[in-house]
């Protein structure tokens, strides 16, 4: 695979805005950021319940539920 061009980015993100892109289009309806209180509740366990800092940081809430909704869109599996 050649190395990336400079303009290469911003010409897939044009492309896919040209052929009308469901996720472009989830993205301008859907207010994904006003569920991050409900999704902090759900997704994090509350400091208290935590018995030390170690380990890997806890992904973002709103990053997951957009997984969530990737793979329910496009039939998609863990795999």
């Amino acid at each position: 695979m050649a190395q990336m061009g400079f303009f290469d980015l911003s010409d897939r993100y044009a492309s896919l805005d040209a052929k009308k892109d469901p996720l472009v289009e989830i993205n301008a309806v859907v207010p994904l950021e006003e569920f991050r209180p409900l999704l902090e509740q759900v997704w994090r366990k509350p400091e208290s319940e935590r018995k030390s800092r170690a380990g890997r940081k806890s992904m973002d809430a709103v990053l997951m539920f957009k997984t969530l909704i990737l793979s329910a869109l496009y039939n998609l599996s863990d795999d």
